[in-house]
Formats: structure tokens, sequence, C-alpha cells
């Protein structure tokens, strides 16, 4: 892969008001930069502001502006055309952030709630994807849509762009790789970095768009050839903007911690380094969070979950917390993992390395033979792993009954035992509750020396999956129980259940696979789990499930503790992985602040940062989420570009007007028959039956349809794969369907 020099990224937007500001110099609050504006009850210029405010030093007033910009960023003022600050309720307006689509509208998701607000394609020149943005209500679209017409804009999002360049009639310009960037970015001739047209290329934007004018920038890094390997890793990471690179302050933290647990920071803790704590991961894992050990107790269990205490050596509002935060999440590429926190810590000081100390904030918990928790408490704690294992080779030993493997494992057999028999009381419980076990299929890919993909691999989960799954889960309840009864401000992971204007769809789709769906005035996660329960073993069993899921609205941070619809819980916060999650550590922290006697006095946080920090959260989340599944899906188009020709077995997955989607189940890799290779026809859409019908013919396919398809084309840009039938259009245009067997 050819690279130029990259540059340094431009201004980081921080998640709070800048830490020097915060602590160094002492400047009014936000209330009262408020209260200030509702006296004047009308628009106040900056330097009227600063006077009010009695800000007569430069410092002072530099300081100043980052809070105003951090206030007009968070949505509680905007600055109008004039340069004056404005409380933004006396301007009826609603303040948003700008969801593109790839068809050139788009939509304001307000801060606060209610109806998204639809952009027609004229709005949206003026701003691009992530933008935050203050808009009116203007009326309603063709739709009944409410329609929103922009204001201001209170922050730009899109500071680079990942593309291809491509140059026509000799202008230059960055088609963005993400699709809901629909802008062009117009490259002048002296800032082209020597990327030749083709190549993958960030731009960095110089000029935002506005009326009339295109967005303008310059070529910063040309990344390589559409099919170097890698790129779309690198894609995926500056199409999403994920931070990659290490600002030199956190570096500097990380080294200073060292890679040892200092005799000073074992003090005070209850030492566990004789219990045979182990950790079960993954085989190419390297970043270990937790750790567990069980024995039987009375009649029931002993469940040690003992978590990485990050906490201990990321401070608040230092370096590496201000980093953590920003990025929100490690995001997990085939090829590369871009960490929360340097690998100094995740994989070293931080990680339960076996046979080494480790600092660990520890879950103690006695479960009775139903699967209840009857005693739980939380200590800080020194731990020695005893052993990485990994999920195979657990399995194998625990319930295949390999020699070998237990053979391995040793001493270690008795506890593994004792975990794997808690584990059932726990799933026991979890079934009573009516908790939803979705288990979709899911692969991974194996690289050539070269870089190149060699084969799709299925991965598959295993009993030992799910008995770190669930003493992670009964970990996770007694956080959020033991916080919420302490009333201290935290961050719980909320899943509120289904989106009621889905459920009338979800019902119709259900209805014509023969899945009655109970009653819609109640539905709980029980109903959910029977319909699982019901479809289990048959050849739609996955597309069912991929449909349920997608029924249930996404699970969110919040410090309101709502209960998560799909596990059946009433109270659940994430406490097991604090490398990899800044929610966790966010608990982990508060936990601490309980455990060190200090009550709900003193915190570093209150609740209108934790809701700040639970949207920001929220939304690093998705944006991992999104960059991964590029990711696979530039990969799984690469790796069918050898295919074309070949002919496979696959699942009809949608029904549209224009043609089929269609699943190649073993290697879950989808694409679309188009209408017009299924033969000289008129097709018709059932949309009840979810099936498509030749009018002369009589051939017709339904949703969970087995088809033989052939690879036809593939395109890796807009990363789309398109099949046909293996038989020839014209072999079947003549053909009655087959009759639909009843379900």
């Amino acid at each position: 892969m050819s690279s130029k020099k990259p540059r340094q990224r431009s201004g980081r937007r921080p998640s709070e008001d800048a830490p020097a500001e915060r602590h160094r110099i002492p400047i009014p609050s936000r209330e009262a930069v408020l209260e200030i504006l509702r006296e004047r009850a009308r628009p106040v210029p900056r330097k009227h502001l600063m006077e009010a405010l009695g800000l007569p030093s430069r410092k002072q007033q530099e300081a100043m502006d980052n809070r105003l910009r951090a206030m007009v960023r968070d949505g509680q003022i905007i600055l109008n055309r004039g340069n004056d600050y404005c409380l933004l309720d006396r301007l009826d307006v609603i303040v948003g952030r700008v969801i593109g689509h790839r068809d050139g509208y788009g939509f304001v998701v307000p801060d606060d709630g209610g109806d998204d607000l639809y952009l027609s394609p004229r709005q949206m020149r003026e701003v691009m994807h992530g933008d935050r943005v203050a808009v009116r209500v203007k009326g309603h679209d063709n739709r009944g849509r409410p329609e929103g017409s922009l204001v201001e804009v209170l922050e730009r999002n899109t500071r680079e762009v990942v593309g291809r360049y491509a140059r026509e009639s000799g202008v230059g310009f960055v088609v963005p790789d993400n699709p809901r960037v629909t802008h062009m970015v117009a490259i002048a001739p002296r800032r082209t970095a020597g990327a030749k047209p083709g190549e993958i290329v960030v731009a960095e934007i110089i000029e935002q768009p506005r009326k009339g004018a295109q967005p303008v920038g310059q070529i910063t890094e040309v990344l390589g050839a559409a099919d170097a390997p890698g790129i779309e890793t690198e894609t995926a990471i500056r199409a999403h903007d994920i931070p990659f690179r290490w600002p030199e302050a956190a570096v500097a933290e990380a080294e200073a911690l060292g890679s040892r647990v200092l005799t000073a920071d074992k003090q005070a803790r209850e030492d566990l380094r004789s219990l045979p704590l182990v950790t079960i991961d993954g085989a190419d894992a390297k970043d270990f969070d937790d750790a567990v050990f069980c024995e039987r107790k009375g009649q029931g269990w002993r469940l040690l979950v003992a978590i990485a205490d990050v906490s201990h050596y990321v401070a608040p509002a230092s370096a590496l917390d201000q980093e953590a935060r920003e990025r929100g999440t490690s995001v997990y590429f085939p090829r590369r993992v871009v960490p929360m926190l340097p690998e100094s810590l995740s994989n070293g000081l931080c990680s339960l390395n076996p046979k080494v100390d480790r600092l660990c904030m520890v879950c103690e918990m006695h479960v009775d033979d139903a699967g209840r928790v009857t005693v739980s408490r939380f200590f800080e704690g020194l731990m020695r792993s005893h052993a990485r294992l990994t999920y195979d080779e657990v399995a194998a030993a625990v319930v295949e009954g390999d020699a070998g493997a237990r053979g391995r494992i040793g001493k270690l057999m008795s506890q593994l035992e004792h975990l794997f028999e808690v584990y059932r009381s726990l799933a026991a419980a979890r079934r009573r509750r009516g908790a939803i076990d979705f288990d979709l299929p899911e692969v991974t890919f194996a690289f050539d020396r070269k870089g190149r993909i060699a084969r799709v691999v299925p991965r598959h989960r295993n009993d030992a999956h799910r008995v770190i799954e669930e003493c992670m889960i009964a970990a996770n309840v007694e956080a959020a129980r033991f916080l919420h009864k302490r009333r201290l401000p935290t961050l719980f992971r909320v899943h509120t259940g289904p989106e009621e204007e889905g459920l009338e769809d979800l019902a119709a789709f259900l209805a014509a696979y023969g899945v009655k769906m109970p009653r819609r005035d109640r539905l709980e996660p029980k109903h959910y789990s029977q319909i699982v329960d019901q479809v289990r073993g048959r050849p739609d069993e996955s597309l069912i499930e991929t449909v349920l899921l997608r029924s249930l609205s996404r699970a969110v941070y919040t410090p309101d503790c709502k209960g998560h619809f799909g596990l059946a819980l009433d109270q659940y916060a994430h406490f097991t992985s604090p490398i990899r999650r800044y929610p966790d550590l966010m608990v982990h922290r508060a936990i601490r602040h309980a455990l060190r006697g200090r009550g709900s006095g003193g915190f570093d946080y209150n609740k209108p940062e934790m809701e700040r920090l639970g949207a920001h959260c929220s939304t690093t989340e998705r944006r991992a989420d999104d960059a991964t599944r590029e990711a696979l899906d530039w990969l799984k188009c690469e790796f069918m570009q050898s295919k074309i020709g070949e002919e496979f077995d696959a699942l009809v997955t949608g029904v549209m007007d224009f043609g089929l989607f269609v699943q190649i189940p073993e290697l879950q890799i989808e694409g679309l028959v188009h209408v017009s290779s299924l033969g000289a026809d008129y097709f018709r859409r059932d949309p009840v039956r979810r099936s498509l019908t030749g009018e002369r013919s009589g051939q017709a396919w339904q949703l969970s349809d087995t088809v033989r398809v052939r690879v036809a084309r593939v395109d890796l840009e807009s990363r789309k794969i398109d099949f046909e039938p293996a038989t020839p259009a014209d072999e079947t245009s003549g053909r009655r369907g087959k009759r639909r067997r009843k379900r």
C-alpha cells in the first residue's frame, strides 16, 4: 500500500469543556451565562457578554470562548448570523444531528427526542452527515413528515472524508466512501498530493458546503489502490472519523505508568493471587478484561468475576481519559483493532495476563440452585491469572470430555466444571424470565501471507462462550443494583424493546410464515423467546431471527435506570469491559467512589453530564458498528470478485418490486437477483406473502425459498453483489412455479 506522509488531524472535539479551562483558569459557569441571557431578554454580543461576566483578561476570555463553544455544541445557546449569543428556547428552534441519506435528502434527529425532521436535498446542500444544526419546522412534506428549515449550523462534524479520487474534464474531486455523505469534494490541481485517479485518498475539508457551493478540500493522504490489502480497514476508520492517532500527552501518561504493578498500588486490597482465577477468551484475544472463579458453596455456588481495574490508572480529566472518552469504545476489524486505550495498557498493564500480578475490581456473588444471586459484594482486589484459556479448549475439555484438553487444563478442571454448573442454573433462570437468546450465524476471514482473503470461516458460539456471557450478565446486574441503590450518577445499559410503529409489519411478516405474534398491547421478552423457539431448526430460522432482531430498538447508555428488554431485566449496567468500553470505566469509578465511603457527595460527575456522556457513548458505539460492518461488506465483495461465474445455493431474504435479495448462508454474503434476470415476464409483488410472481409464467419466489444462483457482477465501490439464476431465464420463464407449501 502506497501512502504519503499523513497530516496530523486538526483540532479535536472534546466531549466536555477542555480540562485546562475547567480546572486551571477560573471562569463563570454555564448557568451564569444562561442567567445573563435570560436577564437581557435579547441576543447579546460577545463583547457585552464578557463584560457582564466580569472577564477583563484575554486568557479568561479565551477560556470562556471554549465554554461558549461547548454550550453552542451542546445546544444550550446559539450564535446567530450577527454573532450574538441567544437562548434557544426564545427562538422556537429544534436542535439535533443531521443523518444523511444516499439519495440526497436527510433527517434531523432532535437531541431531546421527538419526531425526526425531514431535510430536503436543497437544505442538505449546506450541511453534511453528522453536523449538529438548529432548524425550524416549516410544515410537512408530501408524505406527511415534519419538514425542517435550517437556521444555524452549530457544529461541523465532517473535517475530512475518505473516498475515491477522480478527474473529469480536468476537474478533480473526491467521491466520499460513506454513502451518507453525498457531497463531492472539489480538489484544486495543486492540492492532490500526487494522487492518481481511482486511488483511495483522505481529503481535508477546507471549505464547508454552503448555498450554491460544494465543499472544497485538499488531499492529505493517499491510502493506496482499491484492492490493496487492509484498504477496507483504513477506509472505514477514516470514513467514520474513528480516532486512531494517539496524542503525545496520552502516550506520555501511558508510558509513565510502566509495565508492572507497583508495590504501593497493591496495598489495601484483598489478595486473591492464590485463588485460581482464569481468563477464557477467543484464540486471537490480546486484551483480557475479565477473569472468573467458581466453587461449590452449600446449596449453591460462590462465583467471582474479577475485572481489570482500569479506573486505578486512568484518572478523570487526564489526557488518557480525554482520549478514551473521545473514542468511546475499541473497534475490532478483521485485520486490526483500534483500541480505546494505548496497547501498553490494553494489552499490558491493565490486561489480566497469566502469571503476573494485576489490579482488579471484583464482584463476588453467591448463586443458589435456582440461579438467583442471593448475596453480592464489590471490592478492590489483587489477582494473578492462573491460566489463559480459550473457548474452544474449555468446551473440548468440559463439554466433549476430550482427554488431551483435560490434561492440558489439569488441576483447573474442577473449577471449570463448577463454572458450567452455575452457568446452567443462571441460564435456566434466564429462560424462566423470558430473556431473548438470538444465536445468529457469523463469519470471519482467513488471509494468506500476502494479505489476500483465503477463505470465509463460519464462527460458532459454543457453551464456553455462554458460560462467560452468563457470568458477565450476572456481574453487570449486580453493578446496576449496587449503584442504583446508592443513587450515584452513572451510565446504565438500557433497552426499551420494540418500536411500536414496526410491530404491525412484524406481525404480517410472521403470519406469512405461520407464526402468530402475541397481542401487541403487552409485548414482552418472553413472547420473542417463544417465537425463537417455534422456528428453531427450520431452514428460515436465521431469516426470522434477523427480522425479529431488527424490530427491536437499539440499546443505549443513559443515567436513567429503565431496564433491558432483551435480557428481561429491570436493572442493567456495563461493568465487565473497562479496557474496551468507556461506560464500563464510568461504572467502575462510581463503584470505587461508593466503596471508599464517600456517599453521593463529592463525585466528579452529575446527571446532566452523564446524559451528555451517555449520548456520546451511544454514538461512538453506533459509529464502531457501522465502520466494522462496512469493512466486512468490502471484504465480502473483494472475496466474491474471484467467484464471478460460480454457482451457489442461496436463501431468498427480501422480495422487492425490482428483484430478490438472496443470501449464501454458509458465507453470510448477500446480493441482488434483479428482476430483469428472472425472465421475459411481468412480475408482481405480493406485500403480504412477500412473494414475486410472473404473470405469464407463474414462476414464483417468496421469502426463505432456496434458489440456485450464479455470481454475475461485483461492484466494490458501491459494495454490491449481483446474482442471476443459475438456470438461464429463457429456460425457466415457461415453467409454472411450485405449489407453495404450508408452513
